[in-house]
């Protein structure tokens, strides 16, 4: 199926990294990464291996509306330098596809320009992989999903979020803190029931209200304190059992601020590396996966690059 034009506000820029040679042993992902072209064709996926297409979120105008620490719009270049360095092993092709922004404060313009891409991406078999920009990101995502032919075709669709917040804020302004609800409502008004599912709650960190709330919805959610490997785990299967496909969204503020200092609210406990990992890994075998994004790295706060490290590390974890 060919793939379908994209309007983007930024065209791919050139990736960089480290040169050990040209051959498909010293590869790396900055040199196996293409521009998106509409008529672009796999040619080195292996079978029932979707190609992957990367899309940036330029956005920080729902953190602050949220009134979080801003820089996440640049979190897509951040991502990118990331990744661009680390040896190239994925059995599927990659694409780039530039970023859509949002400035101005158009926070809704750019969810509906970015959730179009999405709709398109999905539709012409593609994986988009979203670089975020703030947890608003998320709302966009689901604009591009409940768009796709996947839910017109009548697929049961789930959220499973890897975060330390619900972000089901009840807000006059759409913001980071309310996409869920905007899911919800918007499902709601569809005739529809969000599945949505969080790993990584901090119990400190949401109100009663926002426990209401997602008591109310059905929300399935599992502590952070709770995240050990096997309670992750058969949480997710849980899920995934539930489910037809999957959009996988992570808020690196679920990770311990040691190991995700770049982000607007840094975690005081947060759910291991290794686990995070693992629910990852299980996301990707199980060939459910329909869509994901990574939300809130904040590159004007982390330090070392460790944020933007472990965000390109998840990314290449679920491609793989």
């Amino acid at each position: 199926m060919d793939s379908p034009a994209l309007t983007v506000d930024v065209p791919p820029q050139p990736w960089t990294g480290r040169f050990d040679g040209d051959g498909a042993e010293h590869r790396r992902w900055w040199q196996a990464v293409t521009p998106y072209a509409p008529a672009a064709r796999a040619a080195t996926s292996s079978p029932g291996a979707r190609p992957a297409v990367i899309l940036g979120f330029g956005s920080d105008e729902g953190v602050r509306r949220n009134k979080g620490r801003t820089g996440a719009a640049a979190a897509p270049a951040a991502i990118r330098a990331a990744l661009g360095p680390l040896a190239f092993h994925l059995g599927r092709d990659v694409h780039d596809a530039g970023d859509v922004t949002v400035s101005d404060g158009s926070l809704e313009a750019g969810q509906a320009r970015a959730g179009l891409a999405i709709s398109r991406l999905i539709d012409a078999g593609q994986l988009p992989v979203v670089l975020g920009g703030g947890h608003e990101t998320a709302f966009a995502s689901y604009l591009g999903v409940a768009g796709s032919a996947a839910v017109r075709d009548g697929l049961r669709v789930g959220v499973l979020n890897l975060d330390a917040h619900f972000d089901l804020r009840d807000e006059p302004v759409p913001s980071s803190g309310t996409p869920f609800l905007q899911m919800a409502r918007a499902e709601a008004a569809a005739g529809r029931e969000l599945r949505y599912a969080v790993v990584g709650i901090s119990e400190p960190n949401n109100t009663r209200a926002l426990f209401r709330t997602a008591e109310d919805l059905g929300v399935e959610y599992l502590l952070d304190e709770d995240c050990s490997a096997d309670a992750a785990q058969a949480f997710v299967a849980g899920f995934l059992a539930r489910v037809d496909a999957l959009y996988l969204t992570i808020d690196l503020d679920v990770l311990p601020a040691s190991v995700a200092p770049g982000v607007s609210a840094p975690a005081a406990y947060g759910v291991p590396t290794p686990v995070i990992s693992a629910v990852c890994r299980q996301v990707a075998a199980s060939g459910k996966l329909l869509h994901l994004d990574v939300a809130e790295l904040n590159p004007e706060f982390d330090i070392d690059a460790r944020t933007a490290k472990v965000a390109a590390r998840l990314v290449n974890t679920l491609l793989r």
